[in-house]
């Protein structure tokens, strides 16, 4: 009928509108006048803020300009750190003090020693890095691009690591491509590249290679980059080109579909990279102190943070209500003034680390303090005005010890605490205090797990190290010196596990024991066999077959075992990506 026929044209016309309004969070436009009188504009529902209501590809067709500003967490880690460098050198140490192309910094990236560094602290990441070998910035760029589904996908990554390793000669159809590829040893990397190959290598205007990129970002969702197929692969025939190359670059294209990075969005992270490792090699308690004053950001728990910091030879000290600002703090020892100004100073976990302590609260305690040193915690609780759940909050995590001593005093002391009437604020209750028990070591651990995220003791691993000897497992320090192709088992808490689209229904299972971290394969269909082990584990046991590739080691899962209730009332939470 015509009303159906009419109706089935409509629905044709729509196909692929947006069905809804979204908002770019850091997108903005620039014009020369009022954007009210080019482009349609309405109130976001934040105050003060619009949104304009054309896409990107409404604005482009018009001529002006969006620039896209990432927010990114790394950002005021760095500024922080740097922040606290200045303090500790006595003078203004920003970015552009950091020393360029430091051998050390390189060395240390090149292990994969890069636990909270910008971008190349992934399971993915810290894999390719001893293979890649950083050894200058524009390394990094390649690394910060390499890693992702679009290189993953398009099939480059393999041939990359082998031409630059020497395994493979470098090899370009003509001195056209090798123009465009020469930097990247004959393979594209970037989307500019892969852009540069449709213009010299199959005739197609800059409009056309324009066309090709916006289709790449928008093919995941929209589809239609198959009508470039035999427009390009017909270019490159009619120049001369080989077909299997040409097919060859369509399929890199079809990658990065699924997500690439522009050589200049590489390079400006590959910046924060460098100086955020610089920060981590030479500045680590700062680094350190920085990252947790910035979470949640990043891959890694609190707990992750302050165990690689120590397994660098970092000092921590404990939250303490008689020393403790609201954030982390660098602290100078007494070994540090008597050695020199060139030793690291300590890190001191700041009240924020507390749960359950609202910043309100924090603060109060710092101010109460400035004017005078807490007495006892019936003095704290009535200058600072804190109410019985903020002192609870604080006896939990051991921040009262200088004031009551161990946990379960801080604890008693804190039940007879009552906000007091002005009439009564001075009044003095003098009464002793019972003889109790302090708490063994294990339940220290699991209060500060509980309180805090993270223990200063020894890692609950080490506690349970005798038990799990006895069943013939491995330390992740064990585990590094097998050979390719040993069976092993090793337990360890699960720190974190992730399941990327890429990678065919594999899992990354990160695991961390006393000595460091174990990474772990477990494929698609252990997975499904095993999926309650995999996913609900704190505890986890996994009996497999050590992979070893240079420095990179990977245990390849054979049967996983849940040992969580080895914990006890220990609780741990893993970092999960997908």
């Amino acid at each position: 009928s015509p009303v159906m026929r009419h109706l089935f044209h409509l629905v044709g016309t729509v196909l692929g509108f947006p069905r809804h309004l979204s908002q770019h969070t850091g997108g903005f436009v620039i014009s020369r006048g009022p954007l009210s009188e080019l482009v349609p504009v309405e109130n976001a529902a934040m105050p003060e803020r619009t949104v304009i209501e054309w896409d990107k590809d409404d604005l482009d067709a018009l001529g002006l300009l969006k620039v896209d500003v990432l927010a990114l967490g790394m950002l005021s880690a760095i500024r922080r750190a740097l922040e606290l460098v200045s303090a500790r050198r006595g003078q203004t140490f920003a970015m552009t003090d950091v020393p360029a192309e430091d051998p050390a910094v390189y060395e240390m990236i090149g292990h994969g020693d890069t636990v909270g560094v910008f971008q190349i602290e992934s399971r993915a990441q810290m894999a390719m890095l001893p293979r890649l070998k950083p050894k200058n910035y524009y390394d990094l760029v390649i690394e910060v691009a390499i890693v992702r589904p679009g290189p993953i996908q398009g099939g480059m990554v393999h041939p990359y690591l082998r031409r630059r390793q020497g395994l493979e000669p470098v090899t370009y159809p003509s001195e056209a491509v090798k123009g465009v590829l020469e930097r990247t040893k004959g393979v594209a990397i970037f989307q500019e590249q892969v852009m540069q190959l449709a213009v010299v290598a199959a005739g197609f205007t800059p409009g056309e290679s324009d066309r090709l990129r916006r289709s790449m970002a928008a093919w995941k969702r929209k589809g239609g980059l198959e009508h470039f197929e035999k427009r390009l692969v017909d270019g490159m025939r009619e120049r001369g080109y080989e077909e299997q190359f040409a097919r060859q670059i369509y399929q890199q294209i079809l990658g990065f579909g699924e997500y690439g990075f522009p050589e200049s969005h590489a390079a400006s992270f590959a910046l924060l990279v460098y100086v955020s490792s610089w920060l981590k090699c030479y500045e680590p308690a700062a680094f350190t102190c920085a990252l947790l004053n910035s979470q949640p950001m990043g891959f890694y728990s609190p707990s992750q943070l302050t165990q690689d910091l120590r397994r660098h030879e970092g000092t921590i000290l404990a939250a303490d209500v008689c020393v403790s600002e609201w954030e982390c703090t660098l602290e100078y020892t007494e070994e540090y003034r008597l050695e020199s100004p060139s030793s690291p100073p300590a890190l001191r976990l700041g009240l924020c680390m507390v749960k359950g302590l609202s910043e309100v609260a924090g603060k109060k305690v710092v101010a109460a303090r400035g004017a005078q040193a807490f007495a006892d915690v019936d003095d704290l609780a009535r200058r600072a005005e804190l109410n019985r759940h903020d002192m609870k909050a604080l006896a939990a995590a051991g921040a009262l010890a200088n004031l009551s001593g161990h946990r379960r005093n801080a604890l008693w002391d804190v039940t007879g605490v009552e906000r007091m009437s002005p009439l009564l604020a001075d009044s003095v209750i003098d009464e002793m205090p019972p003889a109790l028990i302090a708490p063994s070591e294990g339940e220290d651990i699991v209060a500060d797990y509980a309180s805090l995220g993270l223990t200063l003791g020894r890692h609950p691993l080490a506690l349970l190290r005798e038990r799990l000897q006895r069943q013939h497992m491995l330390t992740a320090a064990e585990l590094r010196e097998l050979p390719h192709g040993r069976i092993a088992r090793v337990t360890g808490l699960v720190t974190g596990r992730q399941r990327p689209g890429t990678a065919s229904g594999v899992t990354f299972v990160t695991l961390e024991d006393e000595t460091g971290m174990v990474n772990v394969i477990v494929w698609h269909d252990l997975a499904e066999r095993q999926r309650k082990e995999l996913l609900r584990s704190n505890l986890l046991t996994v009996y497999g077959t050590l992979e070893r590739a240079g420095e990179v080691v990977h245990l390849i899962a054979g049967r996983l075992r849940d040992q969580s209730a080895l914990l006890g009332k220990l609780t741990t939470r893993s970092r999960d990506f997908h």
